[in-house]
């Protein structure tokens, strides 16, 4: 993963040397889930059982470095995002909170007027993460790999986005008090969501 991030951070510098280039700030809404939770549902003679989540807004706010090439550009950001899961099981309710570094690097296209669309790999480290009420581990790999891709508006400065995000790597964080009696296992901290931005070229 360390080596696949010099790589990039490589070509990006390459690529852009003799570009018109843009740097700026960002910050914006995510809304979608951290995954499932693996749990022993009492009410079924304890057999095991998989729960979806409920998506919650989170937040994501950083930086980020456009480089123009021609009707192309390459964008790599760095951010810090916290995401929020609210799960149901054993007819309680709590929610999953993930902090964590994120570096996708987009390539994107003009394709009229102000509209771009764009993709990419999205680079995860994993700050924190808290289950409300249960004692959880850390996450099984704190790096982790997903894919994003979106559209959005250049108006000037100011850009408007909104793109898909999806965690490719698996990766879960264990329960650490086994004899708990919720029964909660596992938790899938692989994000699903839908991110809105605002972005302003400085």
């Amino acid at each position: 993963m360390k080596k696949g991030l010099l790589i990039l951070l490589f070509t990006f510098t390459a690529t852009t040397a003799t570009a018109q280039s843009s740097f700026g700030v960002k910050a914006g809404l995510n809304y979608g889930d951290n995954g499932e939770i693996e749990y022993s549902d009492f009410e079924n003679a304890g057999e095991d059982a998989v729960k979806g989540a409920e998506g919650k807004v989170g937040y994501h706010m950083g930086i980020y470095y456009r480089g123009d090439l021609g009707g192309l550009y390459l964008k790599p950001e760095l951010l810090y995002t916290q995401t929020k899961s609210s799960y149901q099981y054993n007819n309680e309710e709590a929610d999953y909170n993930i902090s964590k570094l994120d570096l996708p690097v987009l390539l994107g296209i003009k394709v009229l007027g102000p509209v771009h669309v764009f993709a990419g790999p999205s680079f995860q480290y994993i700050l924190e993460n808290d289950f409300d009420g249960v004692t959880i581990g850390d996450v099984e790999n704190e790096f982790t790999i997903g894919a994003q891709f979106g559209a959005g508006l250049q108006l000037g400065r100011v850009g408007l986005d909104v793109r898909y995000e999806r965690g490719l790597s698996e990766n879960e964080a264990q329960v650490l008090d086994l004899n708990s009696p919720d029964g909660l296992k596992r938790v899938d901290s692989r994000p699903s969501q839908i991110i809105f931005a605002l972005s302003l070229d400085l």
